[in-house]
């Protein structure tokens, strides 16, 4: 108790850290009195019912970690090996042979039959007669069995019905004994004679090496198969007989099948229901029990006296037939996501009928991974319906999965794991959460990269930058109200523009498209708010005229930081802290502040359609700037010929001028049909022409330096390879593809003079 006490710490504070909102004071572990209670009850309710029952099954035994394991718990790899034709001789006349096909000749130890189809013809005479088992000198009989593929290997099948299902269903059907070969760890057991004590792959070598001796192999084929790997150590899974407990899931399946068709539970994103369907409609009973030290006992005992199996949900004092009361508890613990599958209703006090039940249970959502839609999901919806006749939630969404940035798997193998507190540290919270959210869609993974995490710390100082200017120049006025009648086209733009951007990213979070609504917001606090209208109005804010951005400035940035705060909660309560003192009734915390609502009536059409006109001006001139390479300080004319919203324009001209580095910028109210030239470029606007001297880009006096500069350079380098070149003694002792190299770079300099020269 005390390591799961301190893992219990650690889990809590590196959830604190990254930013999780839970009610800490309702902190459940599985092995608490309550869900304890809820796992006893369900486990004799579906005892009671014949849905939970002891029996000798194959299941996928771990042989290091000592433990039956579920088939989810597989992890299946393609391996290279090989396929052997083994030669079983007919028993009383050992020049005959049924040749079989195996990928693990070690088991043909366990043997116990060999199968046919019985519409095969080369075998229909030889079915109920005997063969002798290589190796073991054990008569065999040959069985007829639908289950035979008549195409592969030979169309005769080795049957070992203790270490494989198909096998097993054989031997079921056909009253075949079962022969366990092997140990807990792998090792080959007393059953397999002369092989005991060997490990599986050691009998396996020398299995073949004596069929070898025999004569009895026939043929090796290279064969690539499926092998299970155990899911927590990658340990080759063994298929192995062995008597277990186990849930009859196909009358389970069936409520929760019916609860995804109808619609009642919906699956997010959709092509996961096909997933969920496809399983459980072919779903195999549920090996439950694990031979761990950690985890739910069984609730099941046994009389030392008589035998007799009590399931109860208390401990009882003894055998119920008054033998005895010495009663011994099953050692084995229950599979985890048996208690895991009751989690929805367990941690709300079911079995009882308490306020939280009521309350809270259906609940609305379910958020995991994809990969454990079987282990959890599918045996949370059928246990819910089980227990309580009602589905536990009604939406499931399922995320994808972390990857290194290369989309491969994290691995400590691959040395590609990223510590999510090492990134913390180095980035900080919000750029991690910034960073996992970015282009994230439901069920897709997500490639977490150096470059992800850089965004997110940069878009956050950013936000702090943008937050700072406001609230320094909110210290030195009065913000005031917003009226709307009398507020500039930049206010009613970004007023548009937030109310537009609070509608999409309301309509994202319905649609649990997260990764969608960050990119929203994030293109609107940088791209709108901080790139343009703090730009747009600082002229005002210097000039005295602090009335009328202020309350803007003010609304927008509070409804910015409550629109990021799910997304980025640490800088946004950091800047709304700070921001508080200016905001009328607000709540201690951004966290339970109202989320923003769309105000449509503030969405304005014509202020978005001119304020854009505005930008793709300044935009225009600063990419000729670029593209051009013209200083950063020169200032550069400008002709903006506008037409009819010239007018409109006029007020804006120094804001243009200025963030452009366009002066002096002539607003003209026409409109013009010209093309660029050796003198002007032209550049058609949505709503404008702009014309753009190429003299004005340039400093003629330091293209004039330049030019004479490069002149006198390439003239140099001309005279010292025609001097190199006409030098005998170089020429003769130069490899050839050094002078010919050499006069090449002469002919592209001497061309390159005379246009220099201007011939």
């Amino acid at each position: 108790w005390e390591w799961a006490n301190s893992c219990r710490d650690t889990i809590r504070k590196q959830h604190m850290k990254l930013g999780a909102s839970c009610d800490w004071d309702r902190e459940v572990f599985t092995l608490d009195a309550g869900p304890s209670l809820a796992v006893r009850t369900t486990f004799k309710s579906l005892h009671d019912q014949g849905l939970i029952y002891r029996g000798e099954r194959i299941i996928n035994w771990c042989p290091r970690c000592h433990t039956a394991i579920s088939d989810l718990e597989v992890d299946h790899k393609d391996l290279a090996g090989h396929l052997w034709h083994i030669k079983y001789p007919l028993a009383g006349d050992p020049n005959k042979f049924v040749t079989v096909a195996t990928t693990r000749p070690e088991t043909m130890l366990g043997d116990v039959a060999v199968a046919v189809n019985p519409d095969d013809d080369r075998y229909k005479e030889l079915v109920g007669k005997k063969l002798l088992l290589p190796l073991m000198n054990r008569e065999i009989p040959i069985v007829a069995d639908d289950i035979v593929d008549m195409t592969f290997g030979s169309g005769a099948v080795k049957t070992t019905p203790a270490h494989d299902q198909t096998d097993f269903d054989i031997a079921q059907r056909h009253g075949l004994p079962l022969i366990n070969i092997f140990n807990n760890d792998a090792t080959l057991n007393d059953n397999a004679g002369k092989y005991s004590g060997l490990d599986r792959y050691a009998a396996r070598k020398l299995v073949v090496k004596e069929l070898e001796r025999l004569g009895l192999l026939s043929l090796v084929q290279d064969y690539a198969h499926s092998v299970g790997h155990c899911q927590r150590c990658a340990t080759v899974a063994e298929p192995t007989a062995s008597r277990q407990w186990f849930v009859k899931m196909e009358p389970l399946a069936k409520p929760a099948i019916e609860a995804v068709k109808s619609g009642e539970i919906k699956i997010l994103p959709e092509r996961f229901n096909r997933v969920y369907l496809n399983w459980m409609e072919n779903i195999r009973d549920w090996c439950i029990s694990r031979q761990l030290w950690w985890g739910h006992r069984i609730p099941v005992w046994y009389c030392t006296e008589c035998d007799e199996t009590i399931v109860a949900i208390e401990t009882p004092a003894g055998c119920p037939k008054y033998c005895s009361e010495k009663i011994e508890q099953d050692p084995d613990v229950l599979d985890t996501w048996f208690s895991s599958g009751l989690w929805p209703h367990s941690t709300l006090g079911w079995p009882n009928d308490t306020n939280d039940l009521r309350r809270f249970y259906p609940t609305k959502v379910m958020e995991t991974g994809y990969d454990i839609l079987f282990f959890w999901v599918a045996r949370m919806i059928t246990m819910g319906l089980h227990n309580t006749g009602q589905v536990p939630f009604r939406t499931v969404y399922l995320h994808g999965l972390i990857r290194d940035e290369k989309g491969e798997k994290m691995s400590k193998i691959k040395g590609n794991v990223m510590n999510p507190l090492t990134l913390i540290d180095q980035y900080g919270t919000d750029a991690l959460r910034f960073g996992i959210t970015t282009g994230n869609s439901p069920g897709n993974d997500i490639k977490l990269s150096m470059n992800r995490l850089e965004a997110g710390r940069n878009f956050a100082n950013k936000l702090f930058n943008a937050s700072r200017f406001v609230i320094s120049n909110l210290d030195k006025a009065v913000p005031g109200t917003i009226n709307r009648a009398t507020l500039p086209a930049e206010d009613r733009w970004i007023l548009s523009r937030l109310n537009r951007t609070i509608a999409q990213v309301t309509g994202y979070m319905d649609d649990f498209q997260f990764g969608e609504a960050e990119r929203a917001i994030h293109d609107f606090i940088w791209g709108e708010f901080c790139d343009w209208y703090i730009e747009l109005v600082k002229g005002r804010l210097q000039s005295g005229e602090l009335t009328s951005p202020l309350p803007v400035l003010l609304h927008v940035l509070d409804a910015s930081l409550r629109l990021l705060h799910p997304f980025m909660p640490f800088v946004t309560e950091e800047v709304w802290q700070h921001l508080r003192p200016y905001l009328n009734d607000t709540p201690d915390s951004i966290m339970i502040s109202a989320y923003p609502e769309a105000d449509l009536g503030a969405v304005d059409a014509a202020a978005e359609n001119f304020v854009e006109g505005l930008i793709e001006v300044v935009r225009a001139i600063r990419n000729v700037r670029a593209e051009q390479k013209v200083e950063a300080g020169r200032w550069i004319p400008a002709e903006l010929h506008a037409g009819d919203v010239a007018a409109s324009l006029e007020p804006y001209r120094q804001i243009i001028e200025t963030l452009s580095r366009a002066r002096p910028l002539s607003i003209i109210d026409d409109r013009i049909q010209a093309e660029s030239d050796a003198e002007k470029l032209v550049l058609v606007l949505k709503n404008a022409e702009l014309v753009l001297p190429l003299s004005g880009m340039i400093d003629q006096e330091a293209e004039a330096a330049r030019a004479a500069k490069e002149l006198a350079e390439v003239a140099s380098q001309v005279l010292r390879l025609s001097s190199m070149l006409s030098n005998e003694a170089f020429v003769a002792k130069a490899p050839p593809q050094v002078v010919a190299k050499e006069r090449a770079k002469l002919e592209v300099l001497e061309d390159k003079l005379k246009r220099l020269r201007g011939g």
